[in-house]
């Protein structure tokens, strides 16, 4: 998806209370280091990004992250007692003007406030990001001298999706083959659009729907792009006209793998202030699908 800049903005949650080196972080505190490591200007215009439910001043000594803030997740987040859940996916990214829990989000809310846990998301900050989504996606894939593809235009070194060049170039079906060892597994799988032989080495690479960044990734020389959600006709259309060769995993699985990177960094921030903070991924696959059959073997 295309995303254009959006300017910081203020709120409660990015407040910091840690005034010293004793005791937990703050919700606040944590807050502060997700903000760092995925900087609220480099979020879309349309995006949502922040604390959604929690009180800053509380204390955060245990961090669950997740794609995505579903009831499996916070079921997770329960029965682990952490302090804190921090997603990808924003719970509410067009608003809302009720949370009762007379549906699946409302529920949400008030499950984690009634076990005293805060939540928090990182979305598109963190797509674009240095060590976010794109980088992390981009090193599964092996992809070296990696750029932005759609850079952000106040901080051009950072920006939505990547791409890079392989150690050495290698068919389509190969490299299919090693992304799909490389990404988490989830039913259905990676889908594959081109030439199977075809010699491929430029390739670009962006977490989630890639729908919109078809024609940037073919503007960049790319090969072959990887992403995800890719609808029919617009992947049809694009490989009638020939490169990129298309990767077409899914939402989650492309994503996930943004998670590890922010633990290690949220660990080493909480050691830099003289902090413990335990940070677990959750391996909940939190796609849709949870069955792939194959069709047609009852046609004759």
């Amino acid at each position: 998806m295309s995303h254009t800049s959006a300017p910081v903005s203020s709120t409660a949650g990015r407040q910091s209370s840690r005034s010293d080196s004793d005791g937990p972080l703050s919700v606040g505190d944590v807050v502060a280091l997700v903000e760092s490591a995925a900087p609220p200007g480099l979020a879309a215009s349309w995006d949502s990004n922040g604390l959604i439910c929690g009180d800053p001043a509380d204390p955060a000594r245990s961090i669950l992250l997740a794609v995505d803030p579903v009831a499996a997740v916070v079921d997770e987040a329960i029965d682990s007692g952490v302090d804190m859940i921090i997603t990808h996916h924003p719970l509410y990214l067009r608003g809302t003007d009720h949370v009762a829990a007379t549906d699946p989000k409302g529920r949400t809310i008030h499950r984690l406030i009634r076990a005293g846990i805060a939540l928090l998301n990182a979305h598109t900050s963190l797509d674009a990001a240095h060590g976010g989504v794109a980088d992390a996606l981009a090193a599964r894939v092996g992809l070296t001298s990696t750029v932005p593809l759609e850079p952000d235009p106040a901080a051009p070194d950072q920006g939505i999706g990547r791409i890079g060049v392989l150690p050495q170039p290698v068919t389509l079906r190969q490299l299919a083959a090693d992304v799909a060892a490389a990404l988490p597994d989830s039913a259905p799988g990676l889908l594959v659009g081109g030439d199977p032989d075809a010699v491929v080495e430029r390739v670009a690479v962006s977490g989630g729907a890639g729908d919109s960044l078809l024609g940037r990734a073919r503007e960049a020389g790319a090969d072959v792009f990887l992403t995800a959600d890719l609808r029919h006709h617009p992947a049809s259309e694009h490989l009638e006209a020939g490169r990129p060769y298309l990767l077409c995993g899914t939402h989650w699985a492309t994503e996930w793998v943004g998670l590890e990177p922010l633990a290690q960094r949220l660990q080493e921030g909480a050691r830099s202030q003289g902090a413990s903070l335990s940070v677990q991924v959750s391996r909940i696959v939190t796609d849709p699908w949870v069955l792939r059959l194959s069709t047609g073997s009852g046609q004759a």
